[in-house]
């Protein structure tokens, strides 16, 4: 920002704003700080942020453009204002006016916001005309991103275009002074959207929310319209009806969200501290993972087998108004089945949910982009983003490259799917789609991609994929006509992510743990050690190779992955001996037949994944033989784990930086015979993959000469994993980086290749 010195003088500059700047009530803040400061000129959005002229005495107009960036309204962030000085024309007063149109787009689309204290207080107020009214928002509140079709961001762009403004809220709407001048989303029970209560008979009722809530508290499922797409409700303490929920949603054991009506509430469910709190209160209002607290007031069919509960607050009024009534917390998960895409059109939703739901609590306004709710967590004394979805997105983060990279599309990979867009130095990472092997998620996608395209006129030029040739992001990209394409290797993309996260060029040691990836050299990968940047890498180690019996069936069925251990181990029989915790999962036969898979390689490809040897040891200690979602042998290991056993096992690393798994899986199978306890085998073989990966990355580093060291992958959303190798590698002097804003699981590998090729392309 360029400033001329003060003067007494008269002066008027002409200004633009880039940044989060429209709908978050920039406009009315730059007209009552021009007032203050006795300034005439005016004010006005842009397809690129904010245009603004301010004329009068010198120095207040120098008062003005220092003021402006720095005390801008709670949602805004001014990344940069560019004024330069015009000839003064004698305004006499200022002026907020109309938009201009035309231009390619640029400014910057706010996420959703949970609603804020002024709000709140208006809700509860009988007196209010919005007392109850479930809709209610301001220029500091409620939903964006999710209601937004175009920018400038204005009434008639957004799902709120078919409802005109009454005479009252349009008299708020056009005063500057008001809270909810140009609130985009802004209504009242004469004139706003009107909530429903279907499918239930609830007889002369009014409230629809109310008597929903009514419904809840008798032990109903309640299919709720939120803000993002339809969630499905029942009562968090019935155990009756979370267990109805699971049989009819066929979800056997993934855990379910839940939402307390305050912070109170969610002390009750889980031990907080203040960072777990402060991500509850923020105005993203993501699911938080937090220690379950004894005695919580949860079935025990909410998180089966898991030491933690994902807990949210109340993030829209529909919330506020449903907790309230219910009287306690509530099951608040994605609606939709199994892991089809969440429900967010009305008929498809009716159709979809019908044999899940009671009731449907609905509104007649418009979803126009279904979102998620993000989910996070506090790990290492940071918070770490597991999922980033609604709250975080569409908020952009810096790519390396500048403005030397093209523009760009990164598509990402198959599971936890997101895509990226990305131009002049900004990149926009998507909201968590799901797995692209549904067809309805891979409509999502496409969908999604297009829509972004257009809200950030991204052209791409350049379209970025992962290497493996059987993911259908990869075939998107490669079906794009008229662009360039770049493979980018799965675990290079999650080192350049987090590199590019933290603003970091590298080089650095990468300790990239996931279930699979497709390799440079065409094998499973899994367990990598890598050293290098956004531009390149080198695979400096990795954990031994093991073959991965049947494939994807093996992802399944982690039984296999421990028969697949145990015949590396004992290479001097054909089949080894059946381990007692399997036996009444697996027959003899089908273990035999397994085991020689393994040796003959047939059907049975070689894989360095940490996530397989960890699904190998939980089913060796018999905590999960097979299982009904990504992940769970590995997560319900950890949560068995002894968090107070210190001792290790043996895990060997060569000096090659191969790392060598086959003792510990010894030490697994002869500590379980004796009979020692699977919260202790658990724990020691975390703790043995912890020392092992630091000392590997060490080694490394010093090779490579580097303090750095990325931890990522899904492998390390395990937070004793985590914790046990940062502090390892902190106590060597080394330096270490996980992402933090991103998801270190693969929703975070589209911005990685977003990143190696902006930094490919730019040099």
């Amino acid at each position: 920002m360029s400033a001329a010195p003060a003067s007494t003088g008269r002066r008027r500059v002409r200004g633009h704003v880039e940044g989060t700047v429209q709908g978050v009530g920039f406009r009315p803040y730059v007209h009552r700080l021009a007032r203050e400061l006795g300034l005439t000129g005016t004010v006005g959005n842009d397809a690129h942020g904010v245009v603004l002229e301010v004329e009068g005495e010198g120095r207040a107009v120098a008062a003005f453009l220092r003021r402006l960036p720095v005390e801008a309204p709670p949602l805004a962030h001014v990344d940069g204002v560019r004024v330069h000085d015009v000839a003064p024309i004698d305004q006499d007063s200022f002026a907020i006016v109309e938009s201009a149109r035309g231009g390619a787009p640029d400014a910057l689309v706010v996420p959703d916001a949970a609603t804020c204290d002024a709000c709140l207080a208006e809700l509860r107020d009988p007196a209010d005309r919005r007392h109850r009214h479930a809709f209610i928002s301001c220029t500091h509140c409620g939903p964006r991103f999710t209601i937004v079709r175009g920018v400038p961001y204005d009434r008639p762009l957004t799902t709120m275009a078919g409802f005109p403004m009454c005479a009252a809220c349009r008299a708020e709407y056009e005063d500057p002074a008001d809270r909810r001048f140009h609130a985009q989303p802004i209504a009242c029970p004469d004139c706003g959207p009107r909530l429903a209560l279907l499918g239930a008979d609830v007889g002369d009722a009014v409230d629809a929310a109310a008597a929903a809530a009514a419904l809840l508290r008798a032990g109903a499922i309640v299919a709720v319209k939120g803000i993002g797409g339809y969630h499905l409700a029942c009562r968090a303490d019935d155990e009756r009806a979370v267990a109805a929920l699971r049989a009819r949603k066929h979800r056997e054991d993934k855990p379910f969200a839940l939402m307390a009506a305050d912070v109170a509430g969610a002390r009750a469910l889980v031990v907080l501290d203040e960072d777990e709190e402060r991500l509850l209160r923020g105005p993203a209002r993501p699911i938080v993972l937090a220690a379950r607290r004894a005695g919580a007031p949860a079935a025990p069919a909410v998180a089966p087998h898991r030491r933690e509960l994902g807990v949210m607050l109340p993030y829209a009024p529909l919330h506020h108004l449903l907790l309230a009534d219910a009287g306690g917390p509530l099951v608040l998960t994605s609606g939709n089945v199994s892991d089809e895409p969440i429900a967010y059109r009305d008929a498809d939703a009716r159709e979809r949910l019908a044999p899940i739901a009671d009731a449907f609590l609905a509104h007649d306004r418009p979803i126009h982009m279904r979102t998620d709710d993000g989910v996070v967590r506090v790990a290492v004394g940071r918070p770490r983003v597991l999922r980033r979805s609604r709250g975080h997105v569409p908020s952009h983060l810096p790519l390396p490259g500048g403005d030397e990279a093209p523009p760009l599309l990164a598509c990402g990979a198959e599971l936890k799917s997101t895509f990226c867009v990305a131009r002049d130095g900004r990149a926009w990472v998507s909201h968590h789609l799901g797995d692209l092997q549904d067809a309805a998620t891979r409509a999502s996608f496409v969908d999604g991609v297009a829509h972004f395209e257009r809200l950030f006129a991204v052209a791409p030029e350049l379209v970025v994929h992962d290497l493996h040739p059987g993911y259908a992001s990869t075939a998107y990209a490669l079906e794009r006509e008229g662009v360039a394409t770049l493979g980018v290797q799965h675990h290079h993309a999650h080192l350049a992510a987090c590199l590019a996260e933290h603003g970091l060029d590298g080089p650095a040691v990468g300790a990239i743990y996931d279930g699979s990836g497709y390799g440079a050299d065409a094998t499973v990968w899994g367990g990598e050690l890598l050293v290098g940047d956004a531009r390149d890498f080198t695979r400096a180690g990795h954990l031994l190779a093991v073959p991965l019996p049947g494939g994807d069936r093996a992802v399944a069925e982690p039984w296999r992955m421990a028969c697949a251990w145990l015949a590396a181990v004992e290479d001097d029989v054909e089949v080894p001996a059946l381990p007692a915790a399997l036996a009444r999962h697996v027959t003899p036969r089908r273990w035999a037949d397994v085991a020689r898979l393994a040796r003959s390689g047939l059907a049975a490809p070689p894989t360095t994944s940490a996530g397989r040897l960890l699904d190998a040891v939980a089913a060796l200690c018999g905590v999960r033989a097979t299982v009904s979602y990504e992940g769970q042998a590995a997560i319900e290991l950890e949560a068995v784990a002894d968090r107070a056993q210190r001792r290790a096992y043996p895990l060997e690393v060569g000096d090659d930086l191969v790392l060598d798994a086959r003792p510990t899986i010894r030490a697994v199978r002869d500590d379980l015979a004796a009979g020692a306890a699977v919260p202790v085998v658990s724990a020691r073989t975390h703790n043995a993959l912890a020392v092992a990966t630091a000392e590997a990355c060490a080694r490394a580093a010093g090779r490579a000469g580097t303090d750095m060291v990325v931890l990522s992958g899904g492998v390390f959303q395990n937070r004793l994993l985590l914790e046990g190798c940062h502090a390892d590698l902190t106590r060597r002097g080394l330096r270490v980086l996980h992402p933090e804003r991103l998801p270190c699981n693969d929703g975070g590998i589209a911005f990685g290749q977003a990143a190696v090729a902006a930094v490919g392309r730019a040099g």
